[in-house]
């Protein structure tokens, strides 16, 4: 079997950077017993031999091998090692640049006559001590986040929002919407803890519930078991729903088990009615209430960035919006609203998208947020606003890759129109 050469590239970087690590490692356990530094360093090599020997498995195994919530795991844990090393190396590395710098220094300005270098030792020892000690900490933090987001992935956080519309129609003024996005299907494992978030949907009684893509990881077939779960979102004014990027079936390879990419999506179209929700595909739908109406334009994944489908279509949904005096669009993507909503459909009051699930992984205290997706993203979760309009990014309800989630938690918005 010929060794695909991102495997050959993880390992090598994995076993250089062990070893850059193990020389921190030593360095701090100086003061050990010769039995404890053993029992350290069999533990630091043990968690290497699990890394390598566990990326092996997950490549060169099948989806029933240790079954797909193991799997799940077991490379969340890998990437999680990995990303800690690499936390920690960081700050080995700036101890190392520091030293040499400074033996570089010493050895230029030093007396040229006697050839003589101060000694660095007993300079350095502390400041050496304090970043090779800092490191760990902050790879072991890092790691024992990641491992403590894994019981986060299931704790659904309702958040709301008041949002005033000069221009919005009286009979719509206290419209409960509840905004969610991002289920991934394909990633759950516990049906009662997803139930659980879809009750406390239902027990918001919005007056529509909007679905902003990514029903599914990549196939269809990954909502069989939770249609009896989803089919259960209902609303007076109905469920409306779009698709995401993933939807498209883009990270997989076809056929699978026999079907088509086309017929994977002509099965998640069919996976939306049959769940009761109305898909809106590059179109738009009128809400009603007492005899007045607004407009609810809903188009397929548009992405700024080249790695994303860019399938949707305004210039399909949003004629014959005119008449209507508020509009509403859905669409999957953040990006789409700074690169085309605000500039050419002013008239977009409110858009809702999903898409960066926060990256599961952020900061959220009152007055500051922060999470390594804002460099890619600069709407990514929350609501923003520009003059008259509106963007709501939702965090997303499921998650995708990393089994959990730190600081950053699935989320319900509950939107009031007053």
């Amino acid at each position: 079997m010929r060794t695909p050469l991102g495997v050959l590239i993880f390992i090598t970087v994995t076993l250089v950077l062990d070893t850059y690590i193990f020389q921190a490692v030593k360095s701090v356990s100086q003061s050990l017993s010769p039995r404890a530094k053993t029992i350290v360093y069999s533990i630091y090599w043990g968690l290497t031999a699990i890394t390598v020997i566990g990326f092996l498995l997950f490549v060169y195994t099948g989806q029933d091998f240790l079954g797909r919530k193991i799997r799940t795991y077991l490379f969340a844990t890998i990437i999680g090692l990995f990303l800690a090393k690499i936390t920690a190396g960081v700050f080995f590395l700036i101890d190392d640049i520091r030293r040499g710098v400074q033996w570089g220094a010493l050895k230029l300005f030093s007396n040229s006559r006697s050839g003589a270098v101060p000694d660095l030792a007993n300079e350095g020892i502390t400041r050496s001590a304090f970043l090779n000690w800092l490191g760990i900490a902050a790879g072991s933090t890092l790691f024992g986040s990641l491992l403590y987001g894994f019981g986060n992935k299931y704790k659904y956080d309702v958040k709301r929002l008041q949002l005033a519309f000069e221009n919005l129609p009286q009979s719509f003024k206290g419209l409960k919407i509840v905004h969610i996005s991002d289920i991934h299907s394909g990633s759950f494992t516990d049906k009662k803890a997803v139930l659980h978030g879809v009750n406390k949907i239902m027990a918001e009684k919005a007056d529509i519930i909007l679905f902003t893509g990514d029903l599914v990881n990549d196939r269809a077939t990954e909502m069989g078991d939770y249609m009896d779960v989803f089919n259960q979102l209902k609303a007076p004014m109905g469920v409306y729903s779009t698709f995401g990027n993933h939807d498209y079936g883009d990270y997989v390879s076809w056929p699978y088990n026999g079907v088509s990419k086309e017929q994977n999506l002509e099965d998640l179209k069919k996976v939306h009615a049959d769940l009761g929700w109305r898909l809106l595909m590059n179109e738009h739908v009128a809400l009603e209430k007492n005899g007045e109406h607004i407009a609810l334009l809903g188009i397929e994944n548009w992405s700024n960035k080249a790695r994303f489908p860019r399938h949707g279509r305004m210039e399909l949904a949003h004629p014959g919006t005119e008449k209507y005096p508020f509009k509403i669009l859905m669409s999957h993507d953040p990006s789409h609203w700074d690169a085309q909503v605000k500039t050419n459909y002013p008239d977009i009051d409110l858009m809702l998208s999903g898409h960066t699930h926060g990256m599961q992984f952020g900061i959220e205290v009152p007055g500051f947020k922060w999470s390594p997706v804002q460099y890619m993203y600069t709407q990514w979760a929350g609501l923003y606003k520009q003059g008259t309009q509106h963007l709501n990014v939702n965090r997303g309800f499921g998650f995708i890759g990393y089994p959990g989630r730190v600081g950053v938690l699935p989320e319900i918005t509950v939107i009031e129109l007053v």
